[in-house]
């Protein structure tokens, strides 16, 4: 048929078959595969079955999270955030406070190492603090000058 085409000068067409239709194929973006390694900051062992839960970030809104817990060395691996965004990292484990930052992505591995610290003493506005007017035993006198104590 192409022959016969080109010998009489004849326009060639186009089955439906020949014509590509459909979607544009986009690659996903290149990964990085972040490794967070969780140790306690008094002893510098592991912790292990910590909830490691990341945040990606795409201009400044929350994309959703996904969590892993560590393994036995202490670490967790994942490799689906692309590379260039934000994540904010957020460490749980029993018995430690909880640890949250924001990371940047902009290689192809990223090593996060963080030390858990045990809890500290709780914050209570009834006790004096360096620098407070607020709490405790304060000489601070009542703004109107009529007020009776109760």
């Amino acid at each position: 048929m192409l022959l016969l085409c080109l010998l009489f000068g004849m326009p060639l067409l186009l089955s439906a078959q020949d014509v590509k239709r459909g979607r544009k194929y986009t690659p996903p973006p290149p990964t990085c595969k972040i490794t967070v390694t969780v140790t306690k900051a008094s002893t510098g062992k592991p912790v292990e079955n910590a909830g490691v839960i990341f945040h990606p970030i795409k201009n400044g809104k929350d994309e959703g999270n996904m969590e892993l817990k560590t393994n036995e060395d202490g670490k967790a691996v994942l490799e689906v955030v692309p590379i260039g965004d934000t994540v904010r990292l957020q460490i749980i484990a029993n018995g430690f406070q909880t640890y949250g930052a924001d990371y940047q992505i902009d290689a192809a591995t990223k090593d996060i190492e963080v030390k858990l610290l045990r809890p500290g003493k709780q914050y209570s506005i009834y006790e004096k603090h360096d620098g407070s007017q607020v709490g405790g035993q304060d000489d601070a006198k009542p703004s109107d000058p009529n007020a009776q104590p109760h």
